[in-house]
């Protein structure tokens, strides 16, 4: 299927790695025009040297500065906009909420919710500009069924969600759609280090976790990171123009997050 994609300028953020830089490497595969932003510079390194074609700034999308500098290399770069994913955020802390130190709960807002406010302010006028504009917002099966002792990173996950539909609705008359990705257990790295660490905190092998994880799908396998980007490329199309203000899970039908 051709998806029409040739030529789009894209930002992924967090592209350089996991999630993201499958995403960036789809839409390069299709022809986009992509720019990520990291805050590893290492990552960023690798992706340099196996894809050339794909630009680069290192931010952190908590911080205002770092992200104004991402815009204004990224618009020059790329000559405008089209397409926004919001990926970048972290796994936070897992502990019980009293227990919780308030700086990690702030660092995972700030990063997973208030990172895509940073990024989309900026992005908006230059998608009003485009004649395909596309934010989509990684969210999680979190922002759907909640999860013990990841308190903060469901909270800022259940934000995303709230954050897609208000902008859906704020910028559907300038014929930009907004929607919101809710990956299941994803697999990688961070995915069996978030296990790791609940298979300590309830002192329980890895094992032991991974099952009871998968107890709560339907499809009992890790989604892909490819098979995320596969989604997020028909949305960010012009097959996708009349889809927006939705929740969209990717997950192995999650009913719940142990």
């Amino acid at each position: 299927m051709d998806l029409n994609i040739k030529g789009l300028r894209v930002i992924v953020t967090a592209g350089a790695n996991g999630i993201g830089l499958a995403i960036a490497r789809a839409f390069a595969g299709e022809g986009a025009r992509v720019h990520v932003c990291d805050v590893d510079q290492a990552a960023l390194a690798a992706l340099t040297a196996s894809a050339p074609a794909i630009t680069q700034t290192q931010c952190d999308v908590a911080d205002r500065a770092s992200v104004q500098r991402l815009f204004d290399e990224a618009t020059a770069k790329l000559g405008g906009l089209d397409v926004l994913i919001n990926n970048a955020g972290i796994a936070g802390p897992t502990a019980k909420v009293e227990e919780m130190h308030p700086d990690d709960w702030d660092r995972c807002l700030n990063i997973c919710l208030t990172g895509q406010f940073n990024c989309t302010r900026l992005a908006v006028p230059l998608l009003r500009q485009s004649s395909n504009g596309s934010i989509v917002n990684l969210s999680s099966a979190a922002g759907r069924v909640g999860f013990a002792m990841r308190s903060p990173y469901a909270a800022a996950k259940w934000g995303v969600i709230g954050f897609t539909k208000s902008l859906s609705i704020e910028l559907g008359p300038d014929n930009i759609r907004v929607n919101a990705i809710l990956p299941g257990l994803v697999a990688g790295d961070r995915q069996r280090r978030v296990l790791e660490a609940k298979a300590q905190q309830r002192g329980i092998s890895f094992a032991e976790m991974e099952k009871t994880a998968f107890s709560y799908t339907s499809i009992k396998d890790y989604v892909t990171p490819e098979q995320i980007a596969d989604q997020i490329l028909f949305l960010a199309s012009p097959r996708g123009r009349t889809i927006s203000g939705q929740a969209i899970s990717i997950c192995g039908d999650t009913q719940m997050l142990g």
